[in-house]
């Protein structure tokens, strides 16, 4: 793999299949976002209670945990394109049911939860499937697109979400949601071709020794390639699913190398929703705290997209340290009370750290196993979810106890200091000859 010159935006669309993945991932953002914002404002509208509409805005996320630790193993037990289509088949039918089979609201959140399970495993086979289309940098280029992508599907949907929801209501607009994920099936099942499960290729033998080989002499050959052996899906897609994502789960966190990754993406990314999770209360109103929080999201896109494309392969790799830290330092100017437009600078300048996690994906990809890349990449995302759930709660309680000034400013502190603490992780290691 050459390191001396980084992919560029053309080589990377010049992918057919990456077009399909840009352009899907593009709709289910955009989808995703549309509808948890319809059902937020229909639960409302049935209850009148903020706190079950915010429990449903935020229904579509919590699944991750028990996704992420009991099923990602499908995700390389399965052929990808498969997958990825039944995900969108999936939402499909919960957006008409909760658009047009009159369900109580327990029933409502009963079925974003349940159905919200299988989430990880369909963006694990997104995610595993993407340095299959586009090898060496243009991978991570690939993703910083997607990460890009992901911001700016997130403002649009909530944008024109908003807008449509005003005009048509929340029914409709589940609808329209209902048909961007029927129209990104047909992509995917059109656009990609057939490709076999991970776990049953016959390039895992060769994963397995690539891995092994990284750890030195003959016994330690000997003994990677026992722990990192995956078993075969032949006995059926369900049977041993629990089991094995368990078992590989262990195995990934149990390697010090890949758990360092892992707590690197994870733990710098729960301090700063935790600061975001107090803009709100901290400004006093939805209004003001919009602005910020898009700013956010804008920064976020500027920092994946300028680092993806304009920093060298090494240059992002040395990046990730300082941009760690970025992540969290601007929080530390709300000890000086700022008003909405500074609070809006200093969020876009901390979430353009979140383009820190670039320059891991390299390593992150060289460290697992191509025959349980999907769960790998299912387990990184889980963990990144739960991670901001817990941030978000536990700054919160902190802002409930003294003040969300001060919540903001003690998770900024805590982002900086994990950074640090991550030093070691975060510095990149020495490219393979």
């Amino acid at each position: 793999m050459s390191t001396e010159r980084g992919a560029t935006f053309r080589e990377v669309f010049a992918v057919g299949e990456f077009r399909v993945l840009f352009g899907s991932f593009a709709l289910l953002v955009a989808g995703d976002s549309i509808k948890m914002l319809a059902l937020s404002v229909l639960v409302y509208a049935q209850t009148g209670s903020p706190g079950l509409s915010a429990a449903a805005y935020m229904a579509g996320w919590l699944p991750y945990i028990v996704g992420g630790l009991f099923l990602l193993s499908l995700a390389d037990r399965l052929p990808a394109r498969g997958v990825m289509v039944a995900g969108e088949l999936v939402r499909v039918v919960v957006c008409l049911l909760l658009a047009y089979a009159g369900l109580p609201v327990w029933a409502m959140l009963a079925l974003v939860l349940v159905t919200g399970l299988f989430s990880p495993v369909f963006g694990a086979a997104r995610s595993a499937l993407l340095p299959e289309v586009l090898p060496g940098d243009a991978f991570v280029l690939g993703r910083s697109l997607l990460g890009v992508t992901s911001a700016g599907a997130q403002i649009a949907g909530l944008a024109v979400g908003g807008a449509f929801l005003a005009v048509a209501g929340p029914h409709t607009a589940l609808a329209a949601t209902a048909a961007l994920s029927a129209v990104a099936a047909l992509v995917l099942r059109l656009g990609l071709p057939r490709r076999a499960a991970r776990a049953a290729s016959p390039t895992h033998a060769e994963s397995e020794g690539r891995i092994a080989g990284a750890s030195g002499g003959p016994a330690a050959v000997s003994a990677r390639r026992r722990v990192w052996k995956v078993r075969s899906p032949g006995r059926g897609v369900s049977d041993g699913a629990v089991r094995e994502t368990l078992r590989v789960n262990r195995m990934l966190v149990a390697d010090r190398r890949v758990r360092g990754l892992l707590l690197a993406s994870w733990v710098p990314t729960l301090c700063v929703a935790g600061a975001e999770a107090m803009i709100v209360p901290y400004l006093g109103g939805q209004g003001q705290a919009g602005v910020v929080l898009a700013a956010a999201a804008g920064g976020m896109a500027v920092g994946e997209f300028a680092v993806g494309r304009f920093a060298a392969p090494m240059v992002r790799e040395r990046l990730s340290l300082p941009l760690a830290v970025l992540l969290g330092l601007p929080w530390l100017g709300f000890l000086a009370g700022p008003g909405v437009g500074w609070a809006a600078v200093l969020a876009a300048l901390a979430a353009a750290g979140l383009s820190y996690q670039l320059g891991l994906q390299r390593r992150f990809l060289e460290a697992v196993p191509e025959a349980v890349r999907g769960q790998a990449f299912g387990l990184l995302s889980a963990g990144m979810m739960t991670g901001q759930a817990v941030g978000a709660a536990l700054v919160g309680v902190l802002g409930e106890a003294f003040s969300p000034r001060l919540a903001i400013v003690v998770a900024g502190a805590a982002g900086v200091a994990v950074a640090l603490a991550l030093a070691g992780s975060l510095r990149p290691s020495p490219h393979p000859a």
